[in-house]
């Protein structure tokens, strides 16, 4: 193991990938090293059954398009998320076209994305917000009905056993995207290790201290043997999940204080049996319940891994005081420090709802589970489905611009202010858009070369230093060249 790098990265996930894959390109002389705490890479988050897979694009995640309180409808983050997405979509198809990835059925399939509700209510929101996007040029293809026999050709198991009574509704957007970001993760992964790219596996960084002289030290243990080791580095990224927060903590910036975590588990049904995942080839989102974050909107989603179709229903909520899948039960205890006890306090007793939320789906029977799943597919056969879990997902609490705690569901990138150490806190879309959130890391911490590099990343990314939504002949050119280079038409 080398021990001194131009680039460290944390977490052998899909943030540490994307981001050494454009340091890698932009920048081939660097030392760039990956040190990942397991003995293999993409077994967190960006495990393909720790998520959904969903290709976040907003086409039919209902939480970003929130209901004002003058009934109109927000598209804004909806948008904002689209363009992301269709970022990362230019950069995966850059990388397929130069070899970097291998054929995109390994990591990515057409799979149409729907947003299906019931109730008289909820059939005039989601007609209100199929109003609000259909005439944007992100969204222009999106498809909307009440009639029960176009859902059933959509998605044959959410109609049989339903009340005809029942008010009903759905869109659907047939270019959604199933994508295994395991898979994309490996693949990304092999091809830096292939480039000259170090890859520490069974690594476990400890700490991230800043030396007097600007550079920054790494001490690890090595999971086998428990040998203490030692690295040092110029630029540090933290693309450790859950693990992220402490990691930061450590290091000492002053940008990471009063920010805390609220862990949040999960679990999701599946099944794999041929004769029902034929039945369905769609991702259909519905509404989350009263009280439940984001997170937890209930789905019935199409996954496509290793070649094979399931599908997966939840994710069900929980509580657990890991910060990753294979963390410890001190996780979060050993995260609290002075200057974020206050804000951690603050967003519980702000959230007493959400936390008797998750106590509720932690004590669930897994007949409350199956009837969850019966309320999306009333006559679908439960006993085929069994239990997995899900990923671990932390939250981001921090202060609001008037000093309150809040709890923000979203991904944020904290950085020191001399750019040398930077790291990504929170969950969802996540992996969708991890292009750009990369991006982001690279104006925030390499913002003397970003002149330089520009013309570079204009190839990687032909929509760069431009927004997609202020074009239609340009989004409509762009969706259609990456869907060809993806192999998705």
């Amino acid at each position: 193991m080398s021990s001194h790098v131009d680039v460290a990265l944390i977490g052998g996930g899909i943030m540490s990938a994307t981001l050494g894959s454009l340091l890698q390109q932009l920048e081939p002389s660097w030392k760039i090293a990956i040190y990942e705490r397991q003995s293999d890479v993409a077994l967190e988050s960006s495990n393909p059954w720790n998520n959904a897979g969903t290709g976040h694009a907003a086409y039919c995640e209902l939480n970003y398009t929130p209901e004002q309180a003058d009934g109109s409808i927000a598209i804004a983050n909806a948008v904002k998320i689209n363009e992301q997405f269709q970022v990362s979509r230019q950069y995966w198809s850059h990388l397929v076209d130069t070899g970097f990835l291998p054929e995109p059925d390994a990591f990515i399939h057409r799979t149409p994305h729907m947003t299906f509700v019931t109730g008289a209510a909820n059939v005039e929101y989601l007609r209100k917000r199929y109003e609000a996007l259909k005439d944007h040029p992100l969204f222009s293809t999106m498809q909307y009905t009440e009639d029960a026999a176009v859902i059933r050709e959509w998605a044959p198991l959410l109609i049989p056993g339903r009340s005809k009574s029942e008010p009903i509704a759905a869109t659907r957007i047939e270019e959604g995207t199933d994508v295994d970001f395991g898979a994309q993760t490996r693949d990304l992964i092999d091809g830096l290790v292939e480039r000259g790219v170090e890859l520490n596996l069974n690594h476990r960084v400890t700490s991230v201290k800043r030396r007097k002289d600007g550079m920054w030290r790494l001490k690890m243990r090595n999971e086998i043997g428990g040998t203490p080791v030692e690295a040092t580095a110029r630029f540090v990224f933290v693309g450790a999940g859950g693990a992220a927060l402490t990691l930061l903590q450590s290091s000492g910036i002053k940008e990471i204080r009063g920010y805390g975590g609220f862990p949040i588990s999960g679990m999701f049904l599946r099944t794999d049996d041929p004769e029902i995942v034929a039945k369905h080839k769609a991702k259909v989102y519905g509404k989350a319940a009263v009280g439940a974050p984001p997170m937890s909107v209930p789905h019935l989603d199409t996954r496509i891994v290793g070649g094979e179709a399931s599908l997966l229903f939840g994710p069900y909520a929980g509580f657990s005081t890991k910060f990753l899948k294979h963390g410890s039960l001190l996780d979060l205890f050993q995260s609290l420090r002075w200057h974020n006890l206050g804000t951690m306090i603050s967003v519980g007793l702000k959230n007493l709802d959400l936390v008797k939320y998750l106590v509720g789906e932690v004590l669930a029977s897994r007949a409350k589970q199956d009837k969850a799943l019966l309320a999306f597919a009333p006559w679908i056969d439960t006993s085929k489905f069994y239990r997995i879990t899900a990923g671990q997902r932390v939250q981001i609490m921090k202060r609001d611009a008037n000093g309150k705690g809040t709890l923000q569901f979203g991904t944020e990138v904290v950085s020191s202010a001399d750019g040398t150490i930077a790291g990504l806190l929170g969950a969802s879309p996540g992996a969708s858009t991890a292009v750009p959130i990369m991006l982001d890391v690279l104006r925030k911490c390499f913002a003397d070369h970003m002149t330089g590099w520009e013309p570079q990343l204009r190839k990687m990314i032909p929509s760069f230093g431009t927004q997609l939504s202020d074009d239609p002949k340009l989004a409509a050119k762009t969706a259609a060249e990456t869907s060809k280079a993806l192999q998705l038409t």
